[in-house]
């Protein structure tokens, strides 16, 4: 039977946890077998400067963690390596970064991951990671917001060029 340091050093790392789950906007779970050292340190250092925080977990600690949460079904693929990356601002970053590493290693597979509260399943992850980054989609939005208005200016030059060519030609 383990000591009591031990267990409250457990406990303490089950709440941590279950904190970093809970203000987490998104997060993926990823099984991480037969990477090497060099892909990892690529791999953590692509998520830690995409502002995603990425660590290996116990299976029964993240088990303990998500119990009696919205979370409680990523239990389910709590088998085996399990890694979680997760952000507190960004919807997509680790699913689109976590699927293109997936896609050019086999062993790496994605388990599962959660939206705003809610577990999606690993196809969900990878439709989700094919989405457009929020800033792609601020200035799709921002060119489709201002074409009318471009448009508008450009006809008006128009009338105003036509006026300054119709006076001089009649001189």
């Amino acid at each position: 039977m383990p000591s009591q340091k031990v267990l409250e050093a457990k406990q303490q790392e089950v709440a941590a946890l279950a904190d970093r789950l809970g203000k987490s906007v998104a997060g993926v779970l990823v099984d991480y077998k037969g990477i090497n050292v060099a892909d990892d340190t690529a791999l953590r250092k692509e998520l830690r400067e995409a502002g995603i925080e990425y660590a290996v977990s116990k299976n029964t600690l993240l088990n303990l963690a998500v119990k009696g949460t919205s979370l409680e079904g990523l239990s389910d693929v709590l088998k085996g390596t399990t890694a979680v990356a997760t952000s507190e601002s960004d919807h997509v970053a680790a699913a689109r970064i976590l699927n293109k590493f997936a896609g050019t290693h086999p062993n790496f597979t994605i388990k599962s991951g959660f939206l705003d509260g809610e577990v999606i399943d690993a196809a969900k992850v990878e439709s989700l990671a094919k989405l457009p980054s929020k800033e792609q989609l601020i200035a799709t939005l921002a060119a489709t917001l201002n074409e009318p208005v471009a448009m508008f200016a450009r006809a008006l030059q128009a009338v105003v060029d036509k006026g300054d060519a119709a006076p001089a030609a009649a001189e």
